[in-house]
């Protein structure tokens, strides 16, 4: 094991075998995290790059088996936010210091091209980096939103295995999904992807499918988060994401990819006290704090027992910069493109 490791630090390249190994043994974890922690040291640095998110709309005309926001959750109230009111809630972040914006919603048909267009043109005067995360789109659209100034779209592929992908994301086609992201790489967007740790019937085997994806694919930025079930969605009742294990497959891709972006997801915390910062010391580079305001933070219910709902979008910039300092890391002043320091 400890062979395979130093391949890793050293060649950033592993074959599906030996991830599987790592991935199966437990008791190399902290060195898997150690390893990882250095290579992203060497890399890129001490700086953690913060992104202000802004949940736009819980409407969404999906109905994946795993997330709050489905089509068919009756039980969910439904918000979308007006163009002024994403515009002033990014003017805000940029006033707490964020260099990047993100903009993510459901897949909500009412924010078409044209409208997304004119709110991509307006919160871009702020000078700011913007990573888009609205689903899938038809390559015209993803080409307006690269010309009106959106730097880069996150869209996760959740898995790589083609019948647990249909299984959970019932009337979507796992071809589409894998053109649309591949239709972003040639737009010359930052690409970002990632997938859910812990879904019914993912085997190691298929994570390991997955972490070579990012790798052949040369993603600019991976999103690793635990499935957390929710109790309004079919898989209410099945076994959740196994935090370890999520670090791990962050660590990894860490590992292959060693100048990506790899944000500590709030799903981490979730699941266990301090989980952002553990995870920004397995290998993970960026926080995205929620610069959301008022209910509309609690209503964007992906998953239950989501962390600072009740919190201002003030406080969570302070609270994520006293815990990176804590660790010694130091918040980036740069807009924290793929390698940036």
């Amino acid at each position: 094991m400890n062979y395979i490791l130093e391949k890793a630090k050293n060649t950033h390249d592993l074959n599906k075998d030996e991830i599987i190994r790592l991935l199966k043994d437990d008791s190399i974890s902290e060195s898997l995290f150690e390893t990882a922690d250095y290579v992203r040291e060497k890399t890129l640095g001490n700086s953690v790059h913060l992104r202000g998110l802004i949940e736009f709309t819980n409407i969404c005309k999906r109905n994946c088996m795993y997330c709050g926001l489905r089509r068919d959750n009756e039980n969910l109230k439904r918000y979308r936010l007006s163009e002024d009111e994403i515009v002033e809630l990014a003017k805000k972040a940029v006033a707490y210091g964020y260099k990047t914006i993100v903009i993510q919603g459901g897949e909500d048909d009412y924010f078409t091209k044209d409208r997304m267009v004119s709110i991509i043109k307006r919160i871009k005067s702020f000078d700011v980096a913007l990573t888009l995360s609205l689903g899938e789109k038809t390559f015209e659209e993803y080409k307006a939103f690269k010309e009106a100034g959106a730097d880069r779209y996150l869209i996760r592929i959740e898995t790589t295995d083609k019948k647990l992908y249909n299984d959970m994301d019932p009337e979507m086609s796992f071809e589409n999904r894998l053109d649309c992201i591949k239709n972003l790489g040639i737009l010359n967007y930052e690409v970002g992807t990632g997938i859910l740790v812990g879904l019914p019937n993912q085997t190691l085997e298929s994570i390991a499918d997955d972490i070579l994806y990012f790798k052949k694919i040369n993603a600019d930025m991976i999103g690793i988060g635990p499935f957390i079930p929710n109790e309004d969605t079919p898989l209410k009742d099945a076994h959740g994401g196994n935090f370890t294990l999520s670090l791990k497959v962050m660590a990894i891709t860490r590992l292959l990819l060693p100048d990506i972006n790899i944000p500590a997801t709030t799903a981490m915390e979730s699941l266990s006290p301090n989980g952002r910062t553990k995870a920004l010391q397995c290998g993970a580079n960026v926080v995205m704090p929620n610069v959301t305001e008022g209910e509309y933070r609690r209503l964007y219910a992906l998953y239950p027992g989501k962390i600072c709902v009740d919190d201002t979008p003030l406080k969570c910039r302070g609270c994520i910069t006293s815990k990176i300092t804590r660790i010694n890391r130091v918040v980036s002043d740069t807009k924290g493109f793929r390698g940036q320091r």
